[in-house]
């Protein structure tokens, strides 16, 4: 079969996720191969099981975990060989934390992980407050302090559930719609977070996860509204999160959370993505 014989499928964005079709294509005799284009990856097909592969597809991002897909992947991998000439792990690992995340995604998690360490070695948390904001008119002329709560994190915890969830969500969004999405997401989100959360509770907050629930509702409506996009979370992760903002409202959390932040966070990027696909 030559290569005029295999017509575009549909491009994805998630390679793991290309790869776990395409298993399944071939599982039901599809031949086909994944071809890296413009941070999209492009599944082509036999031309003559094209309109069978369509429809395969549609039942597919309908329900990605499926089992039958994952053991679909088991039965076609193919086994590796391990030889010397392979990379160290930490190069592995940091190459992947690389490759996942573009300039956008990267920045906000340096900016994060920077800012806490300089409170920890003394630095003044009440810069990043919306205390100046609410004491006078700053806000009109350094309006960038109302983004600043989205850097403050007070514990280790705190910062590595957010920048996790930011690192892999985010990264998803920046490599399928570029930085300018994830930048456009990110300021709205961290506005509309920040100021909701600063009307209901006063200016002592800070966190990232107005922002982290941002992306998760954008995601989430977006492989719902388009899922040829590529972007999409898994049944269970959309349900953790939503059970975990139900918790901070019911107040059975050990912690303090920024309950307003989260729910405008998540509002706030279904709303995107929404205006985006639907309007």
């Amino acid at each position: 079969m030559t290569n005029s014989d295999f017509q575009p499928l549909v491009g994805i964005g998630q390679h793991n996720i290309a790869l776990l079709f395409s298993h399944y294509l071939k599982t039901q005799q599809i031949q086909n191969h994944i071809s890296e284009e413009q941070d999209n990856y492009v599944i082509y097909c036999d031309a003559a099981h094209l309109d069978r592969a369509k429809v395969i597809f549609e039942q597919f991002i309908a329900d990605p975990m499926n089992p039958k897909y994952q053991k679909a992947a088991w039965h076609s991998a193919q086994a590796t060989q391990v030889n010397d000439d392979e990379p160290p792990f930490l190069d592995v690992l940091k190459s992947h934390f690389l490759a996942h995340a573009g300039i956008v995604t990267l920045s906000i998690f340096v900016i994060c992980w920077a800012v806490y360490v300089f409170l920890n070695l003394g630095l003044d948390k009440s810069i990043f407050q919306f205390q100046d904001v609410a004491s006078n008119a700053t806000v009109l002329t350094q309006p960038w302090r109302i983004l600043l709560p989205a850097f403050l994190h007070f514990s280790l915890l705190h910062i590595a559930f957010n920048t996790m969830w930011w690192w892999q969500i985010g990264g998803d969004i920046e490599r399928v719609e570029g930085k300018w999405a994830l930048l456009q997401l990110f300021l709205i989100s961290a506005i509309v977070s920040n100021v909701g959360q600063y009307i209901v509770s006063g200016p002592y907050f800070g966190g990232l996860s107005g922002v982290v629930y941002a992306v998760v509702g954008y995601v989430w409506w977006a492989g719902w509204l388009a899922p040829q996009k590529g972007l999409q979370l898994s049944k269970p992760i959309i349900g953790f999160l939503l059970f975990w903002l139900l918790l901070g409202f019911a107040n059975l959390l050990p912690v303090n959370v920024a309950n307003t932040a989260h729910l405008l966070g998540l509002a706030s990027g279904c709303a995107m993505a929404w205006l985006k696909y639907k309007v």
